[in-house]
């Protein structure tokens, strides 16, 4: 991780990368995980800096074999529990919902950025694509102010954002 550092502070802060052009080599795995509430940990310990883990995020990608942070010079792995981000804040705005992340990314919901919705024990958990196959799933608060404005279309309960319907189960399921 010898370049990464030097590469991330040179960095224009909010200037999309082009992660997804970057072949670098494997260079191995780094101990940084993200875990379930959306925390970045370093060798175990907590990243506290706001502007450290918004910096990582940016190089974040997701490859077939995993998570990988990665600079046009190296790739390196790190573990992530669930998803890399977690939507914090909703905005319903003209029908459509813009979300932000722990990582100061605003995505609305719509055929660029769908949403997709799984179901665990607690309900249905609602996730949001933020780029190129990174997601962030929502907070449990969120989750219960999005099925608040969930409606039945032709038997299936879905959510509607940017003119796009979003099916979360069929009505009889419910």
């Amino acid at each position: 991780m010898q370049n990464l550092p030097a590469f991330l502070r040179d960095l224009p802060q909010d200037k999309a990368l082009p992660v997804e052009t970057w072949n670098p080599p494997f260079c191995g795995h780094i101990d940084i995980r993200i875990a379930r509430d959306g925390t970045w940990f370093h060798n175990g310990t907590p990243i506290t800096r706001p502007a450290m883990v918004r910096l990582f995020s940016r190089v974040l990608r997701r490859d077939s074999d995993g998570y990988v942070l990665v600079t046009p010079v190296e790739k390196l792995g790190i573990t992530v529990e669930d998803v890399p981000f977690i939507a914090v804040e909703m905005a319903q705005i003209d029908g459509a919902l813009t979300f932000r992340t722990n990582v100061d990314d605003a995505v609305t919901a719509g055929p660029d950025h769908p949403l997709r919705f799984t179901n665990n024990d607690d309900g249905f958990v609602p996730y949001i694509e933020v780029r190129r196959g990174l997601e962030a799933r929502l907070t449990r608060a969120l989750a219960q102010d999005l099925a608040a404005l969930a409606e039945v279309r032709d038997g299936v309960f879905g959510i509607t954002s940017n003119g796009q319907f979003f099916p979360i189960a069929t009505s009889d399921a419910i």
